[in-house]
């Protein structure tokens, strides 16, 4: 393997992960950033099966476990805070909640500290125009500097700016008939350390989940065909929640009081990113930008993280960057096609549009909730987050 000289386009799990690996292995890297400094906070998420086993070889599994936001299970309830049911950790392991669920600005964090003494961190820049020859790319940035690199790493979020730029036309969209938002509000001593997910009819429904500093997450959101919520501005997003959630109960009057203040606000669309391929040339997609399979998954952090190994894996063995590209894809193909297959009718009976349909999805719920079966219940809707033979690359640690 000869030096590489490695440019990295995001500064999330997935491209901190890519960055950690390769900048052992005696690549000169560098990641650029579009936010003005290293993105803490963002909502719950959680690494299961395979994405575990990386972190355990990176030496970082004990101390992502450390920082967890110990939410003990998730309640399904009623209007009075009643339990439907109960999937605890303690009795089914990685169920609706995961044995590791963590703050995405911490498992993020986590690998970057290490990384940053390692690898080029340069914030509030991003790429405007690749040039790219036989011997790899000349890239321009907004701020002006323009540099020559071996190879571009593209792992960026779902509406990556760069992939339209470098890949335009190639990626495609598969919605899911939901929209979401995600902020924290004040926690209450009563909110407990179950996350609860309550639904009523229209579509509509919330999750709320214990954040390990005393705040609760809310991710809140309709069951409904997209209008591109995602690109209208945070004013409008937020009004439409006020507007569509205004009459009900549970503990929405709480919710819709601190909207008008949260500053954590995010807002999206789910959809997944289908694309035919993942490289051209010497650039590069991994992550959501590649692959994006939604929250609903389950293994969407998972992903990013085994998707950063096994790129930073295949590169450090080969001096051909299109060779390690094609068995990169080669090897997370199967285990993408599992994160995203998620039926779309999952989402319209978990979200119910009337009182007949969350009549049903209670019945449902009550039943999957007994021992018999919610071992059953909570794999059933959750993608194999083993699902794929994780090489063993030998790699410096």
């Amino acid at each position: 393997m000869s030096r590489k000289n490695i440019l990295i386009t995001g500064a999330s799990v997935g491209g901190n992960t890519v960055a950690w690996w390769l900048s052992r292995q005696g690549f000169d890297v560098t990641v650029v950033e579009r936010a003005d400094s290293f993105r803490d906070g963002g909502q719950n998420v959680d690494v299961r099966g395979a994405g575990r086993d990386v972190l355990r070889r990176m030496g970082l599994e004990q101390q992502a476990m450390e920082l967890t936001t110990g939410e003990s299970g998730t309640d399904w309830v009623d209007e009075e805070n009643r339990v439907i049911a109960r999937f605890a950790v303690e009795d089914i392991g990685d169920g609706p909640t995961a044995e590791l669920e963590i703050m995405r600005g911490d498992i993020s964090r986590i690998i970057y500290e290490p990384t940053q003494q390692k690898a080029r961190y340069r914030f509030g820049d991003h790429i405007v125009k690749v040039d790219e020859d036989k011997t790899g790319s000349l890239v321009t940035f907004k701020s002006g500097i323009a540099e020559r690199y071996d190879v571009i790493v593209v792992a960026e979020g779902v509406g990556s700016s760069t992939r339209a730029l470098l890949f335009p036309g190639e990626y495609k969209m598969r919605y899911l008939d939901l929209t979401i938002a995600y902020f924290s509000i004040p926690g209450k001593e009563n909110d407990g350390k179950f996350a609860r997910q309550y639904n009523t009819t229209g579509g509509r429904g919330a999750t709320l989940k214990p954040g390990s500093d005393g705040n609760l997450r809310v991710y809140m959101g309709i069951h409904k065909v997209s209008e591109e919520e995602q690109k209208w501005g945070t004013e409008r997003q937020k009004q439409f929640l006020l507007d569509k959630f205004a009459h009900d109960g549970w503990e929405f009057p709480r919710i819709l009081k601190e909207i008008p203040k949260v500053q954590d606000f995010y807002f999206d669309v789910m959809r997944q990113v289908k694309m035919d391929r993942w490289s051209a040339g010497s650039v590069v997609l991994t992550g959501d930008a590649a692959w994006c399979a939604t929250p609903l998954s389950g293994i969407g952090t998972t992903l990013a993280i085994v998707g950063g190994y096994v790129l930073a894996g295949e590169l450090s063995k080969t001096d051909d960057h299109v060779a390690a590209f094609a068995a990169y894809e080669r090897i997370m193909r199967p285990f993408v096609k599992e994160g995203q297959g998620l039926p779309k009718i999952v989402p319209r009976l978990l979200w119910p549009h009337t009182r007949l349909g969350l009549a049903f999805l209670r019945t449902v719920m009550r039943l999957a909730g007994t021992r018999a079966v919610r071992k059953i219940f909570s794999t059933l809707f959750l993608r194999d987050s083993k699902k794929v033979e994780l090489p063993d690359y030998n790699l410096n640690t």
